[in-house]
């Protein structure tokens, strides 16, 4: 067991590793120039389209509205991500981290724009008559049959690393949370989270999209609230903050208090890694919610799609991280959850960690609905139909085991898989980049025509 897990271990440091993430990023900066740098000048688009999207529109194109595919995928993004995985940011590499993890966002939204527009252009119907996609349908239907197993691949990463990622990881850190703050035991939360899940997602994804659009603007809306009131309260220390996090991207910090120390390798791995970590781009599953979504213009998707990146990073995230450097606790030796609890509670004394601990609760639930209908089609695409119902059963099975079990090294497993899911979906991007930006001149030389 020694010896698998430091090999699991030794790869995981190549996955997420600086070549991969100068790969993702690099990637990123590529599909942002290849398509003129639209994501950025289009965002206040994507906004107006998520309004726009509420309403399903014509059932024949898709199973649910434009809006539930993008709660589906904030579902399964906005996470322990955006709370423990800022803080470790933060911890590890110090301020300048949150500078690199903007950075990893902003070309993140040309990424997920371009897995979501090949997603829905290359999306099929399975024999159920509903709409699949993905980068493993891009791979198979965009390009040739050589190039199939590459989508297998994906497939196969994606399949086993939802167990531990969006599944048994999630309902492990609300249990222990809750533990901590409220004294509920494991088991407790593994049962409850279990009958929870199992009542959305055994109705596919007709009702995990209907909770999502429920409670995911809820809980993003009600969770930027609460971070705004740390900021309020540490308002006078703002400018400092910015000072600290973009000095120290570009340069090291020394160790003061309980922090460490960083240089600036350390910013920009951790920041960018966690980036990454929080808003998937660049590992392929927005995609695989998109294309069940009623639209004609895989364009339209995308714009819809690409704003998950700037909600989920460039504002959930970035509260996260104002209020650790802002409240000053990032210097207290803390990590994770319990360093972005302490900047909470430190501006509502006796009820800012319970808050926290109800957001990082609400964030995990949401991420193993929305990783549920991940990994079901990624089992789909290798297996068929006939893995739908004994996957949801599994999936289901699997909450209560993680809420009581040590999961260190499926913690490290779940990661490496995650990262190895970036390879194929990177190179079908790279590949087919110029169909995105042929339907991409397309879609706007038509708008401007109107």
């Amino acid at each position: 067991m020694e010896f698998l897990q430091n090999l699991v271990n030794s790869i995981n440091g190549l996955v997420w590793g600086p070549p991969m993430l100068v790969l993702i990023l690099g990637t990123g900066l590529f599909l942002m120039v290849m398509l003129k740098f639209m994501p950025l000048a289009r965002i206040g688009t994507g906004f107006a389209l998520i309004w726009r999207g509420r309403v399903k529109g014509d059932e024949e194109t898709g199973e649910i509205s434009p809006f539930q595919a993008l709660m589906t995928c904030l579902a399964a993004t906005v996470g322990t991500g955006n709370i423990a995985g800022v803080a470790t940011a933060i911890f590890l590499g110090g301020p300048g981290a949150l500078f690199w993890m903007w950075c990893t966002a902003l070309v993140g939204m040309a990424t997920k724009y371009c897995e979501v527009v090949l997603a829905v252009h290359y999306r099929e119907k399975d024999d159920r008559g509903e709409h699949v996609g993905g980068p493993m349908y891009a791979i198979k239907n965009g390009l040739s049959k050589r190039w199939l197993w590459l989508g297998g691949a994906f497939a196969i990463f994606g399949g086993l690393a939802g167990f531990g990622i969006g599944n048994m990881v999630q309902v492990n850190s609300m249990a222990l949370a809750l533990e901590a703050t409220f004294s509920v035991p494991l088991w407790i939360t593994g049962l409850v989270t279990m009958l929870f899940v199992g009542l959305v997602i055994l109705g596919g994804i007709k009702r995990i999209g209907a909770v999502a659009a429920a409670l995911v603007p809820f809980m993003c809306v009600a969770y930027v609230i609460a971070g705004i009131v740390v900021l309020v309260v540490h308002a006078a220390e703002i400018p400092a903050a910015f000072d600290l996090i973009f000095t120290h991207a570009f340069t090291p910090i020394a160790a003061t208090g309980g922090f460490a120390g960083a240089a600036v390798m350390a910013a920009i791995r951790f920041g960018v890694a966690r980036g990454i970590f929080s808003n998937e781009a660049g590992l392929g599953t927005a995609g695989i919610a998109q294309a069940a979504g009623t639209t004609k213009s895989s364009v339209r998707s995308g714009l819809i799609g690409m704003m998950g990146t700037f909600i989920d990073t460039i504002i959930i995230c970035s509260i996260t991280g104002l209020a650790i450097i802002c409240s000053g606790v990032w210097t207290g030796g803390e990590s994770g959850a319990a360093l972005s609890a302490a900047a909470f509670e430190s501006a509502m004394p006796g009820i800012g960690g319970a808050l926290l601990t109800i957001a990082l609760v609400v964030f995990a639930f949401t991420t193993i609905l929305g990783w549920s209908y991940f990994g079901e089609k990624c089992w789909e695409f290798m297996v068929g139909t006939k893995a739908i119902w004994p996957f949801r059963i599994v999936w289901v099975l699997a909450v209560p085991f993680g809420a009581i079990a040590q999961l260190d090294f499926a913690w490290l497993l779940a990661d490496t898989l995650n990262g190895l899911m970036a390879i194929p979906n990177l190179i079908s991007l790279i590949l087919l980049s110029p169909v995105v930006v042929k339907l991409t001149k397309e879609y706007f030389a038509r708008k401007h025509a109107v």
